[in-house]
């Protein structure tokens, strides 16, 4: 049975987990202050800082890597790739260095495992990055030559959620065709078309269901012609991405608040849910034909995953609209840490081969 250590960088925080095969062992979630961040100076600057917790962490625990087999990073902004595990490598680093492809403290991940894998003997790898790029040719094409539609999407949650439901279920997520709805202050929607993601909606273009801070698609020439007005275009990228849905409808993204006015009968907030909601099934139901493209005639299975999967009136609507389509399985909350450790594990045994980056 392998042992992997796990490390996942977010903006402000670093998870931490240990696991032996499917059996977590510890995870821990650290928490960094925006000031202590800021005086790194950039992203990765911020490593040294992250090593020294993940190190005390280590220490708090008795792991000095002597049980473990291989550690696992987050995997960050890097050219476009197939899902799957990939040992860090020298180009993977120096890709994430230079922020060739962005700059998100999710570059940190594999930066951060290679040198913990190092000290110990060990090889490091990431599983699943959010650039994984599987889509169909079909799928990229616009209306506009030129203006093609990009894979970017929450690839790690949703993958480990749809093999988490299929397996609970007793199938192989890789003979089933699923749609798969990763759901929190961003969403993306993906068609599972047997281990493979040929579709999925790209909430960071601006894509797919509106969110607690995210307008997701919207009619483009009322947009442009706000441009045309005089908004800027920095407004409106931050109404897209931070300030929109929920938030700009209702004044929180916070689901608790929304299901507590509800509760006292507002209905403004009813509404908007209920738009939500609505938003979130049209978009599941539009890959439902990507999912199962000339391979099978019923979907396996629906899949609500994230944060917001915790929400029991939106599990209900949800499923009161989709359940027509297939059955409706929940994985509430994120497996991220699970699925970095499982992604790693079937690559020490062999059963999932290990990838190399180009760049």
């Amino acid at each position: 049975m392998s042992t992997v250590f796990v490390i996942n960088p977010g903006s402000t925080s670093t998870k931490l987990a240990l696991f032996r095969e499917r059996e977590e062992l510890f995870e821990e979630e650290l928490q960094h202050s925006k000031e202590e961040l800021a005086a790194c100076g950039s992203v990765s600057g911020q490593a040294p800082l992250r090593m020294l917790a993940i190190e005390k962490v280590l220490a708090d625990h008795g792991v000095d890597g002597s049980d473990v087999d291989a550690v696992a990073g987050r995997g960050g902004l890097l050219a476009p790739l197939e899902g799957g595990v990939y040992e860090v490598c020298d180009n993977m680093l120096d890709d994430l260095a230079a922020s060739k492809y962005g700059s998100h403290p999710c570059n940190l991940g594999a930066g951060l495992a290679r040198d913990l894998a190092q000290k110990w003997g060990v090889p490091a790898y990431i599983v699943d990055p959010v650039v994984t790029d599987e889509m169909d040719a079909r799928a990229r094409v616009t209306g506009m030559p030129g203006l093609e539609r990009r894979s970017v999407f929450h690839a790690l949650n949703q993958r480990g959620a749809a093999r988490r439901a299929m397996r609970l279920a007793g199938r192989v997520y890789e003979d089933c065709c699923l749609v798969v709805a990763h759901m929190g202050g961003g969403m993306s929607v993906g068609a599972h078309r047997r281990g493979r993601v040929v579709d999925v909606t790209n909430g960071l273009d601006g894509e797919g269901p509106f969110t607690p801070e995210r307008t997701g698609t919207l009619p483009v020439l009322p947009m442009l012609e706000r441009m045309h007005n005089g908004q800027s275009f920095e407004s409106l990228r931050l109404t897209v991405l931070r300030e929109g849905g929920l938030w700009a409808h209702l004044g929180t993204n916070d689901m608790r608040e929304v299901e507590r006015r509800m509760n006292e009968g507002d209905e403004h907030c009813i509404a908007i849910f209920k738009a939500m909601a609505y938003s979130i099934a049209k978009h599941v139901g539009a890959m439902v034909p990507s999912a199962l493209d000339g391979v099978q005639d019923r979907l396996d299975a629906i899949v609500l995953t994230g944060g917001m999967a915790r929400s029991t009136a939106l599990v209900q609507e949800l499923t009161r609209m989709l359940s027509c389509l297939a059955p409706v399985k929940v994985v509430p909350g994120s497996v991220e840490m699970a699925a970095l450790a499982f992604g790693v594990c079937m690559a020490l045994a062999g059963s999932e081969p290990v990838r190399t980056y180009a760049g």
